[in-house]
């Protein structure tokens, strides 16, 4: 799914747009015990309830795609007759009502799903009469292009609330307040099927994590049987160990701002294109860019062969898992320096009497602690 079509589905949870005909859940204490379970539909909630309650789901839906948000895919194998596919579609095609498939992924989650805290199991389901849209981008409201059915699971931490105190102003006193069970925000969850080209593919699935550095795996192992996208994170810090590696003495300064810069371009740029397809590259982008700046062809070549073996064969990565476009940083063991971005230039290195320094181009003002200072010769 793309950010334009997840932003779609996204926008189902508002009191106003949804069609949600049945929640369901249970709350799992830190025992992996059931304590209790709820079936209901959306429209015998208060609404004040309700509202807290399609937040909650919507939030399953947020963050950034290739980070928070990733896509699961079903070999064809899967879907034709897997045990995992199989509940999933028990659970959309009875809109939530075969008890049996329910219980079943309850347990399902329970069993391979470990949390500091008790948590709810949400379930929701919805049906979604897609607007046409034209050749243009148009959207036509009268005329529908299908029934999009799904399914939205979200898994929510229970919090206890800090001790406070309060002032009661029927009585002119303060009191402690008691502490209570609050639901927190999503830490994971999915959609299931798929809203691809606004249409469902029942090969894929939409899965959130809130945290991008837990992977979960046992939990994607239960649900969907299949491995998880490498995360954000390691990604990052797979791709930094590449270039130093396959680089070596090739490795400097100038080298690591050019291809930091020319991502974060790359990303600006799609940014203001408004595309609505997903921004990758390749290791040919990146092998471009290092032979731009003079990395010898060995070098290049070995670069290549390293992004294969971690990424694996024609792997596209998303830029915005390689680099952080609020952030550039120059450290030492003793040292750290956080440059502005789009000012990386500001900063040299240098080897003067045979030692190496970072040079800072200081040609404004300077403060140290906040205190402005002056550079004289």
């Amino acid at each position: 799914m793309n950010e334009k079509e997840i932003a779609e589905i996204r926008r189902r949870f508002r009191p106003d747009k949804n069609n949600i005909s049945r929640i369901r859940g249970c709350y799992v204490n830190e025992q992996r015990e059931i304590i209790s379970e709820f079936d209901q539909s959306l429209a015998l909630v208060p609404d004040e309830e309700a509202e807290k309650l399609l937040g909650l789901l919507r939030k399953t839906l947020s963050g950034t795609q290739g980070k928070n948000l990733a896509d699961i895919t079903f070999s064809t194998q899967q879907v034709v007759d897997s045990e995992e596919h199989q509940l999933l579609m028990a659970l959309k095609t009875s809109a939530l009502g075969q008890e049996d498939a329910v219980h079943t992924f309850f347990q399902k989650v329970i069993q391979s799903l470990t949390l500091e805290d008790s948590y709810l199991i949400l379930l929701s389901y919805d049906t979604y009469d897609v607007p046409y849209r034209s050749a243009d981008g148009q959207r036509q409201d009268d005329a529908s292009s299908e029934v999009f059915s799904y399914v939205l699971c979200s898994i929510c931490p229970l919090k206890m609330t800090k001790p406070a105190l309060s002032y009661y102003v029927t009585d002119r006193q303060f009191h402690s307040c008691k502490t209570d069970w609050v639901i927190s925000s999503p830490e994971l969850g999915f959609l299931f099927p798929a809203f691809d080209d606004r249409s469902t593919n029942l090969y894929n699935a939409l899965y959130y994590t809130r945290d991008p550095a837990a992977a979960y795996q046992p939990f994607v192992d239960s649900i969907f049987h299949t491995e998880l996208p490498m995360p954000a994170q390691e990604q990052k810090e797979a791709f930094q160990t590449i270039l130093e590696q396959t680089l070596s003495d090739a490795c400097s300064y100038d080298v690591v701002q050019t291809v930091h810069e020319q991502l974060c371009d790359m990303i600006e740029e799609h940014k203001a294109s408004k595309s609505e397809e997903p921004l990758t590259i390749s290791k040919e982008t990146v092998k471009h860019m290092l032979t731009a700046c003079g990395v010898s062809e060995p070098q290049v070549t070995a670069f290549g062969e390293q992004f294969d073996t971690e990424f694996g064969t024609d792997a596209n990565l998303s830029p915005r898992n390689l680099v952080d476009v609020k952030r550039f940083e120059v450290s030492t063991p003793n040292v750290t320096v956080h440059v502005a971005p789009g000012y990386s230039d500001l900063v040299q290195t240098r080897i003067i009497d045979g030692t190496r320094y970072i040079l800072i181009r200081a040609n404004e003002d300077v403060a140290v602690n906040g205190v402005s200072i002056q550079i004289s010769e």
